[in-house]
């Protein structure tokens, strides 16, 4: 015996998933190819259900424009706490740029540099906007500020970074709070 919710999940799951064809939030500048669609809907029916998501498409084949797909979804549907991007330095700029191009009305927060706020102030910087990213050098750390916060998403680019689950970038990124 199954719950109404557990139940009605099921019968969505034996009726091959959400049903109407997918299309890009209301918002989203660019197109996403019919695999991308698919991507972007797995992953927001996966969300709805309360299951974190692990996209592995191939390098190349834009696993970020996705997750900005998601994201922007989610603001849409009057989510108002803000996502975490941790990626590798390397990343950060190249995740500033695909939001502007494909979701410049959300807001973000690069934190990376010396000026990166702190304490209270890196709070509610962070609260203000929808999406921050950071690297994962800065989560070992800055977690005790990382952590004050609730993320919506926290998505971990390039997850190799963490495979080895005893070095203290792993260790930190795994106590960050957020519900997917």
């Amino acid at each position: 015996e199954v719950d109404d919710q557990f139940a009605a999940l099921l019968e969505s799951l034996e009726a091959g998933g959400e049903g109407a064809q997918p299309v890009a939030p209301e918002g989203f500048r660019g197109e996403l190819r019919p695999y991308q669609l698919r991507g972007y809907a797995w992953m927001a029916a996966l969300t709805r259900w309360g299951f974190g998501v692990c996209l592995a498409d191939d390098m190349g084949l834009g696993k970020t424009i996705q997750a900005i797909a998601l994201l922007l979804q989610d603001r849409q549907s009057g989510e108002d706490r803000p996502s975490l991007v941790v990626c590798p330095t390397s990343l950060v700029g190249n995740w500033a740029r695909e939001v502007a191009r494909f979701a410049p009305s959300l807001k973000l927060n690069v934190h990376h540099g010396n000026r990166r706020s702190e304490g209270d102030t890196f709070v509610r910087e962070s609260m203000g906007v929808d999406l921050v990213i950071s690297t994962y050098g800065l989560v070992r750390r800055d977690l005790k500020d990382l952590r004050r916060v609730r993320w919506r998403h926290v998505i971990i680019d390039e997850a190799q970074n963490i495979k080895n689950p005893s070095t203290k970038q792993s260790q930190a990124v795994r106590r960050l709070r957020g519900d997917f």
